[in-house]
């Protein structure tokens, strides 16, 4: 691959003068050719004296792939990755590079998966990305879950992706039963229902709290040609609307904004599906100790199951959308990644600690907005 590119670049800086531009002429009496087919053969021929002329090689441009993608390459289009000239440039150069990374593993194109592969000929994964998900496969879970779209998307974009899981399904329960107690103090045991209520709530939705906002590596094909505007619309749009764009890639404003509306629209439904699961649950539970505790029957009190889960999923598509957004968007892809790039431990730690501040934070506000709306009251 290196003999043919030096091969392309030597024969575009130079051409035979058939122009009427100043030229320096050289009489040359053999004339060598490089073949490129064959990069180790060197072949002459006796031909006539020819002036040969010097042109300027051909410039590469490149986006920054740091930069979210909108100073780079100059596309306003659906993500699908800069201008004519730029765009096309980063595509092929990302193209090379993965080519060249599964050249080095001993890897053929062939044996990857069929979007990534597809999306390595269309020029839209670099070699990073490509290294990464050859990194991954060496471990069994990790292998297991690359066969799942989702999955290998949010993984090649973050390698720490399931362990944020882990420490957001981990620690919320903890940290929001913490929350709870900091916000109802004495009341605590006296609003034990609510509590439990919210804690079942935040635990069903901490997993698609996580999964929504993940910045992803885009591998779906592009939609066909008979879909609708905006099925086309969202298809450009990032999963975050904070996330760097790659190499080739660029999101305009409102695409961006398009990630948080979409985003938005999902997380009022899992908030909403999570709220009547565990308002429901709170509810049998608080009937079932009336039956067995007499003096229970006359404190509490059953929950608005309709109210308090449209409510918690408009709190989920605004509060926690936004807050998701930019933790996972700016915070850690932004701030700490290109930080503590070196060091997966620290950067593992920052991202616990920031994570379960969040939480915590979270939880803190939905007392006060419940309260607020009404769908919970304080009991004296």
């Amino acid at each position: 691959m290196a003999a043919s590119s030096f091969s392309a670049i030597s024969f575009r800086s130079f051409s035979l003068n058939n122009q009427t531009r100043p030229s320096l002429s050289l009489p040359l009496p053999t004339t060598f050719t490089l073949h490129r087919h064959s990069p180790s053969t060197l072949s002459t021929s006796f031909l006539p004296p020819t002036p040969l002329i010097r042109s300027h090689p051909t410039p590469i441009f490149a986006s920054a792939g740091g930069g979210g993608g909108e100073h780079g390459s100059g596309h306003t289009g659906g993500g699908g990755g800069g201008d004519h000239h730029g765009g096309a440039d980063d595509r092929d150069r990302n193209r090379e590079e993965a080519l060249l990374v599964l050249a080095e593993a001993g890897r053929p194109l062939e044996k990857l998966p069929a979007d990534l592969a597809a999306a390595i000929q269309a020029g839209r994964v670099p070699g990073s990305i490509v290294k990464r998900f050859l990194e991954l496969e060496k471990s069994a879970l990790f292998r297991w879950l690359l066969n799942f779209g989702g999955f290998k998307e949010r993984l090649l974009a973050d390698d720490l992706f399931l362990a944020k899981v882990a420490m957001e399904c981990g620690v919320g329960i903890f940290t929001k039963t913490a929350a709870e107690l900091e916000k109802r103090k004495q009341n605590f045991s006296k609003e034990l229902d609510f509590v439990c209520a919210d804690v079942i709530m935040a635990i069903v939705a901490d997993f698609m709290l996580v999964w929504l906002p993940a910045p992803t590596v885009s591998l779906r094909p592009a939609p066909a040609v008979s879909a609708g505007l905006i099925a086309k619309f969202f298809y450009g749009c990032p999963e975050n609307a904070f996330q760097v764009a790659l190499a080739g890639t660029s999101y305009t404003l409102i695409q961006r904004i398009g990630a948080i509306v979409r985003n938005g629209a999902k997380l009022f439904a899992v908030g909403t599906s999570a709220s009547l699961i565990g308002t429901g649950v709170t509810n049998a539970l608080i009937n079932a100790r009336k039956v067995v505790d007499k003096s229970f029957a006359a404190e509490a009190e059953d929950i608005p199951i309709f109210a308090t889960s449209v409510a918690y999923g408009v709190y989920m598509s605004v509060s926690s959308n936004l807050r998701y957004q930019i933790l996972a968007g700016i915070i850690e892809q932004r701030i700490l990644e290109p930080l503590l790039h070196h060091q997966k431990l620290m950067l593992s730690v920052f991202c616990f600690v920031v994570r379960t501040g969040n939480t915590f934070l979270g939880s803190l506000l939905w007392v006060d907005y419940a309260r607020w709306i009404g769908v919970q009251r304080s009991r004296e």
